[in-house]
């Protein structure tokens, strides 16, 4: 697993879904249990997937979109 996404959803507050999958892969649980729901991750490679694509989500999210502004002129015919 990537150090920087484990660190990211460590960081997560308490309870949050990405805290409770760090939690999980720290502990070596492939279990997860979150809003009343339990989840078996086949494998740990496949939890920390999961833990990856929670963040990709998140930062493409938290981008801002881009604005470009363009002018364009004729020459003045004279």
């Amino acid at each position: 697993m990537d150090p920087a996404i484990l660190a990211w959803a460590l960081a997560q507050p308490v309870g949050s879904r990405a805290a409770v999958l760090a939690a999980a892969y720290t502990g070596g649980s492939t279990r997860v249990s979150f809003d009343g729901r339990t989840v078996e991750y086949r494998s740990l490679d496949e939890l920390g997937r999961a833990l990856a694509v929670l963040r990709s989500a998140e930062t493409t999210a938290a981008r801002r979109p881009t604005a470009t502004f363009a002018s364009f002129s004729r020459g003045n015919g004279t």
